[in-house]
């Protein structure tokens, strides 16, 4: 199996890297890719250096598996060429995320419905990942009719240049500004740039793909992205109204059986208790006394591994497992 994995230098490619070498794909040949800048450099895996090629080098390969990490506009650009190739691309931009043919893949929840024919396969929002997987059965069982949800996100959501404007804040070191406003000791209510609703795109990322991961478009979902000086680990507060009546014990143990869920009972997850694992962590369930369908809950995840890396390459052992490259 030849697997490329096209922005291998970045923040989230770097993981993917980690989190390949971790599970044991069966790779016979690993390609890695990145910008001009960094073409011919040593990358590290699984005890040996990779040479860093370019993407146009990797595509005459053609590889069964393309994993992508370039930003949407690269995306755009690359995927269709490497599809037109045969290969199956899992793209962590949001380039494809919201076509009404593309699939929006958490393995957990949908994997099933992919098939050979699926050349570009997208990757969802890493607040959305973690949200998901959740609430997918509870909303199985009884049903979602509303989710009101504030994130609390990790500079690390933004790349090296969060990481640094953060670190260079904190050592009062003088640098240019990625946010538009100081992180350190403060909280943007800002993930992305503004639409002219007054929402954010990371926003109406979590509202639209929640309703086309669950295959529910009538779910109500209202969400406020804030970002906080933590550098791993995104944190959700959520109220969600059921259809159904359900019982606080009715949901607590759903939590308890739901796949690739941590659900925390006599305490509460936090950004360090999820940092490096790919399990999404849930603490603080509680009945909402002000409705009395409503719950609330906390969710936490790591969101370079769950939220963006180890879901890619689930989906990839996915397809590897079931003849479907």
């Amino acid at each position: 199996m030849t697997i490329a994995l096209i922005g291998a230098t970045g923040l989230v490619g770097q993981t993917m890297l980690r989190v390949l070498e971790e599970r044991k794909l069966p790779i016979s040949n690993l390609l890695v890719a990145a910008s001009d800048q960094s073409i011919g450099k040593p990358i590290h895996f699984n005890g040996d250096d990779l040479r860093i090629q370019s993407i146009n080098e990797v595509l005459k390969t053609r590889p069964e598996i393309a994993l992508f990490s370039i930003g949407a506009e690269l995306s755009l650009l690359w995927a269709p060429k490497f599809a037109e190739a045969g290969t199956t691309v899992i793209d962590n931009s949001s380039a494809w995320r919201m076509h009404h043919n593309i699939p929006l893949v958490v393995p957990e929840i949908n994997a099933n419905s992919l098939s050979a024919e699926d050349k570009i396969i997208a990757n969802p929002n890493c607040s959305t990942i973690q949200l998901v997987v959740a609430l997918n059965d509870i909303h199985k069982a009884f049903g979602l009719e509303r989710l009101i949800v504030s994130t609390y996100q990790s500079v690390t959501g933004s790349g090296q240049s969060g990481i640094d404007q953060l670190r260079n804040e904190q050592n009062s070191i003088e640098h240019d500004k990625f946010y538009p406003h100081q992180i350190h000791e403060n909280a943007l209510p800002q993930c992305d740039d503004f639409s002219d609703d007054g929402y954010t795109k990371e926003e109406w990322k979590l509202i639209l793909e929640t309703k086309k991961i669950l295959n529910d478009p009538n779910i109500g979902v209202t969400a406020t992205a804030v970002r906080v000086p933590v550098l791993g680990g995104h944190s959700e507060a959520v109220n969600m109204t059921l259809s159904k009546k359900a019982l606080l014990t009715d949901v607590a143990l759903i939590l308890k059986k739901t796949q690739g869920v941590v659900f925390i009972e006599d305490s509460y997850p936090m950004p360090l208790t999820a940092f490096g694992y790919d399990d999404v962590f849930v603490g603080r369930l509680r009945a909402d006394h002000s409705h009395d369908r409503s719950f609330n809950l906390w969710i936490v995840s790591d969101n370079l591994r769950k939220g963006a890396a180890t879901n890619a390459v689930q989906i990839a052992e996915y397809l590897i497992m079931n003849n479907l490259t």
